[in-house]
């Protein structure tokens, strides 16, 4: 068995990930490009983390017959798959509990004032300068738009601080009771934090922009732990420098790794973290990830359906 992963990550990250896979499989690491063209005549099972599954990869690819990928497939083609005779699957619900996790820490850095505070502390200043306001979670309402596994694991945490729990999604209508399904305007207006976590697909495209932020309240927050490109980036730059919204806690961008001279960078009342949300064990690794691949794998090298298949052969 033949795995081709896709994506950049350190050597470290290469041990981790290789050391997960059965010493007997063949494991290539490598980047998008002519190392990728080489693994590819010979590979059964392709992980694409950056890069692009479109019918010309897949073509190229002739004993290729599994593509697994995290949680999210915006990158991958499933009719190019369906057509082709390869099974397709995610890994829905694997990193629901690590990005739900993500998510409390960000929002409890946010109105803690941790960055702050640890900077204080670092840089040695008088208390005479300790000036800074915070609140506490509870009491306050959290908008959550999407209802999927990662969505279902924040309304829980949020209910254990006391926190009102509104939720929209276009799929679900009711919540079993851990949140009060909403629409979206409503959610919006109503909501001191709205955190995303709907799928990136045409219609969720940069969806959250500027008549979105007119919307939320002024001291309203705003989580991004989904893909980066479900938010206009450049709106939510001009919201938060507006005073439109109080303040973001980001850990996709529209473009990744985000670039060094991005706006995001400067503004003091964001708070940003490098699309590590779903990574808790290390840079580039979260160990249950793999060991649902490696099930999955088998699954399919013994002639079985994939776990969490996103297409029917």
């Amino acid at each position: 068995m033949k795995i081709l992963l896709v994506g950049h990550f350190n050597e470290i990250a290469k041990s981790k990930i290789s050391a997960c896979f059965p010493a007997d499989w063949e494991v290539a690491i490598v980047p998008p490009g002519p190392d990728m063209q080489r693994h590819l005549g010979d590979c059964q099972v392709l992980i694409p983390e950056h890069v692009q599954v479109d019918h010309d990869l897949l073509a190229s690819a002739p004993k290729l017959r599994l593509v697994q990928t995290g949680a999210g497939f915006d990158n991958v083609d499933i009719s190019a798959c369906t057509r082709l005779g390869i099974w397709a699957a995610n890994a829905s619900g694997v990193n629901a509990q690590a990005v739900a996790e993500h998510v409390m820490a960000l929002m409890l850095a946010y109105y803690k004032n941790i960055p702050f505070l640890d900077g204080f502390m670092k840089k040695r200043i008088s208390e005479d300068e300790l000036d800074y306001t915070g609140s506490e979670l509870s009491g306050k309402t959290i908008g959550i738009v999407g209802w999927g596994a990662i969505g279902q694991k924040v309304a829980a945490l949020c209910g254990a601080f006391d926190m009102r729990v509104l939720a929209h999604s276009r799929h679900a209508e009711q919540s079993g009771g851990q949140a009060e399904m909403t629409d979206l305007d409503t959610l919006l207006r109503t909501s001191d934090i709205v955190s995303i976590h709907a799928a990136l697909n045409p219609q969720t495209q940069r969806s959250i922009d500027k008549a979105v932020f007119e919307k939320m309240k002024n001291a309203a927050l705003l989580i991004n732990t989904s893909r980066g490109k479900i938010v206009n980036e450049s709106d939510l730059i001009d919201a938060l420098k507006k005073g439109e919204l109080a303040g973001a806690c980001l850990d996709v961008f529209d473009t990744e790794p985000l670039p060094p001279d991005s706006e995001l960078r400067d503004l003091d009342h964001v708070i940003l973290t490098p699309h590590t949300a779903g990574m808790p064990d290390g840079r580039k690794f979260h160990q249950k990830r793999y060991d649902f691949f490696i099930r999955n794998i088998k699954r399919v090298e013994n002639g079985e359906e994939p776990e969490s298949k996103l297409n029917q052969l």
